[in-house]
Parts: structure tokens; sequence; C-alpha cells
């Protein structure tokens, strides 16, 4: 199973459903590599300078727009990060639409919505909610480092999220030489619109997406099967991946849905925009820092309670620790010094010992 793009929640109005946002493709394109054909070695694209010729490593390797023909201003990494938007696993949906209002060349990428733990109360109602009305959700989603403009839309059971493109990024139609005027002005005639409406008819069918298979693909990956099996080569499996992790969000099972309907109704109340988001995130922290400095001083105030009272009952285990590690210190260092002293003496004691036998030894001798 695929894994989740990231696990966040579905927002429209006063209502939050946690979700996975999945992957909706599959991509089945095959991949090649380019070899020496001498050794059969795979070829490598290198970071080259274009003048010198020479390797440039990625720490030298900076990113800037081309504003001319070899004219260019570098962006430092700061400016880039700070253009970024912020990083959330939201889903903030800002109208509803009818379904049919968006051309199919807005349509990018699609995604599939799939709902958190105990999160499904949510997720079908709103789900057959845009299924009866025959509406979509309009929103905003960041993926990675980009904000993209999606539609939240049903498709059977499943709340699809597809990922639309800016209108900047499509080209106007009337960019092109685009066929204008009336059928007569390019002499189709009556009959001719009565054939073609025949020929259109005859050739009506139901839409079965299985029928149609990526024929060029599969003939390519014939190929390269049997010419695996003629040189003897063992393919490796592929890895299956874990199992994709929903977020464990059980808010939404006890949420009052008609009570938060009700509250967005009567407000007009659509997804916050990011200025209130942040002024209500800075109300949050402040008083969370006031709470903070509150509940200290009570801590603080407790804990020295806490002392006085263990100092009225007697030592405390870290005093009676304390004391264990003092006498214990005081006798490793008598005992240190006890050896020192018996050792001296017993040197002393036998050298006199000695100088009195070898005066006894003489005076016999003598």
């Amino acid at each position: 199973m695929a894994r989740p793009i990231w696990n966040g929640t579905l927002s429209f109005g006063l209502l939050n459903i946690p979700v996975a946002l999945m992957p909706g493709e599959r991509r089945m394109d095959l991949h090649f590599r380019m070899l020496d054909s001498r050794d059969k070695a795979p070829v490598r694209y290198e970071r080259v300078n274009a003048d010198t010729g020479d390797e440039v490593p990625w720490k030298d390797i900076v990113k800037a727009f081309e504003y001319s023909k070899g004219n260019y201003v570098v962006l430092e990494p700061d400016d880039i990060r700070d253009a970024a938007p912020q990083s959330k696993e939201s889903v903030d949906v800002e109208a509803f639409i009818d379904a049919s209002a968006i051309g199919p060349a807005y349509f990018e990428k699609p995604y599939v919505l799939v709902p958190g733990k105990k999160a499904e109360k949510g997720y079908v109602l709103l789900r057959e909610t845009l299924r009866d009305a025959g509406k979509i959700g309009i929103a905003r989603v960041v993926i990675r480092t980009r904000e993209y403009l999606c539609a939240v839309m049903p498709q059977g059971d499943a709340l699809m999220l597809i990922l639309l493109r800016y209108p900047q990024e499509l080209i106007d139609v009337q960019d092109y030489r685009i066929p204008e005027g009336k059928l007569s002005d390019y002499r189709i005639s009556r009959q001719e619109m009565d054939m073609a409406s025949q020929l259109i008819a005859s050739m009506q069918a139901d839409w079965k997406p299985d029928q149609y298979k990526d024929e060029f693909r599969q003939r390519l990956s014939d190929v390269i099967k049997k010419r695996m099996k003629a040189n003897k080569v063992s393919h490796r499996p592929e890895d299956e991946l874990e199992d994709a992790a929903v977020p464990e969000n059980a808010a939404t099972n006890v949420v009052d849905f008609m009570s938060l309907l009700k509250q967005s109704l009567a407000t007009n109340k659509r997804t916050p925009p990011k200025a209130a988001k942040s002024k209500s995130a800075a109300k949050g922290s402040d008083s969370t820092a006031s709470k903070a400095s509150k509940k200290a001083p009570a801590k603080s105030a407790s804990k020295a309670a806490q002392r006085k009272g263990t100092m009225a009952n007697g030592k405390t285990a870290s005093g009676k620790a304390a004391g264990k590690t003092a006498k214990s210190t005081a006798t490793a260092r008598k005992a240190a010094k006890a050896p020192a002293k018996a050792t001296t003496k017993k040197s002393a004691g036998s050298s006199g010992a000695g100088s009195r036998k070898r005066a006894a030894s003489t005076k016999k001798a003598a």
C-alpha cells in the first residue's frame, strides 16, 4: 500500500475531518539508464562548470534566475525559504461551486483523501452532502513546500482531492487560430451534420476504463522480459511498502456536528484566513505563557514548603546520602594514612634491630 503524502485535516467552516492524503495515480513509465557501450558501465550526470569544464561540488552551487540572456540574479537560501508558504497539514475549503463549473484544462493531478481513525462520520457527511447538492469544494493545500489550488469532490465512496492549475498556467485559446463563425461560413450542410450525428450515435458506448490499456508499455515490457530470460538475468523483487498509517485523531467522534453547522451558518464563517490564524495562534501562545507563569510560583512555593517540612521532620534522603558519603570519605582517608605510618614504624624498627645484631656479632669476634 502506498504511503500517505501527509496526515492532516480537511476543514470547512468550523468542522475539521482528520484525513490522510494518498496518491491517486500510479506512474507506469519505464525508466532507462544510459550505459557505456564499451564496458556497460552506467553513465553519470556531473555538475560541470560550463567555462572551465571542472566538476563543481554541491557546496559551491547556488540558485539563480536568468532574467535575460546571460544575466542572472542569485537567490540566497533564506530568500527561497521566506517565499515558501508555511507548511501545514490542512485542506482549507474556501468555497463550494457547481461541479460542472470547472473546465477539464484546470484539473492536473488526483489524490485520495482517506479518513482518519474514528473520523468516518464527518467524512461521510461531507461526501453525501456534496453529492446531493452537485457541488465541489475549492480549497488550498500545502504539499511539501508549495501551495496548490485544489478541488474536493466525491467519487464513489471516496473523497478525491484534485490539484488544479492556476489560470496563469493555462494558455488562452484566443492566442491560437481557432475557427469561429457559422456553419455556412465553412460550407457545412445540414445533411453532413446529420450524418456525423448518426456516426457518433453508432459508436456510443459506456465508459469502462478497464478496457483501455497502455499497449506500448506492454509491448516494451514483453521485450525486456524476453531479453532478461535470454540473458538468464534474475530480477530482484520489489520491496513491499508498509501499510499507510492514518492519524489517530478521535476528536470528530465526539464533535457535535449539528452545533458546528449551526454556528457556521449563523456567522457565515468560512475557513479562517492565514492572518486570523496567526493572530489566534499568538493569543493562544500568550495565554499559555501567562498560565505557565502563574503556575511556576505556585510550584516553587509548594516545593519550598516540602523542603521545610522535610527539614523539620529530620534529615532528608539526600542529606543522609551526603552524610554517608562524607563519613566514607573520612574513613578512607584515615585508612590511607594508617598503613603509611605502620610501614614507616616497621621499617624503622627493622633497621634498629639489624644494627644491634651487627654490634653484638662484632663484640663476640673481638
